[in-house]
């Protein structure tokens, strides 16, 4: 009974001689994640999406990207008159409206027909002149009546 006694107590607590000795030029393998690594991760994630904001504000800044013509509504022009207010040309079916595009409100300036409107921008012509300078006029007396 002592002798098992003695081999009990000699296997719970091991002889260092029994022990294996590591090896002298043993060096653990680095971490799979470390810090290094994860900082490296995150700056290249951030370096990507400010790629991706920077690249889609580029576009929306300078009107790269086409605007889809599939619907019944097709914005033919636009220019700004004021600092939130535009004058919109919009085609529906064969006729253009020009809108007056303001925060809140959009009102009907003027109708035309697209048969009846020329569509050639042809820089030296009398007759251009002329259209502008009666659009022009045109698009003042509809101002003026629907303010006044």
């Amino acid at each position: 009974m002592l002798r098992r006694f003695w081999i009990l107590l000699g296997s719970t607590f091991p002889s260092p001689l029994l022990a294996e000795t590591g090896k002298s030029g043993y060096a653990p393998p680095a971490p799979i994640i470390s810090p290094d690594s994860t900082l490296q991760m995150l700056g290249g994630l951030i370096l990507v999406l400010a790629l991706i904001g920077g690249i889609s504000w580029l576009l929306k800044r300078f009107s790269l990207i086409p605007v889809g013509t599939a619907g019944a509504v097709k914005v033919i022009a636009a220019t700004a008159v004021g600092q939130r207010e535009r004058v919109v040309v919009v085609e529906i079916a064969n006729t253009w409206l020009v809108l007056g595009v303001a925060p809140g409100r959009v009102s009907t300036l003027h109708t035309l027909d697209k048969t009846g409107v020329n569509t050639n921008d042809e820089a030296g012509n009398g007759k251009d002149a002329s259209s502008a300078v009666e659009f022009s006029e045109q698009l003042s007396h509809s101002i003026h009546k629907n303010h006044g």
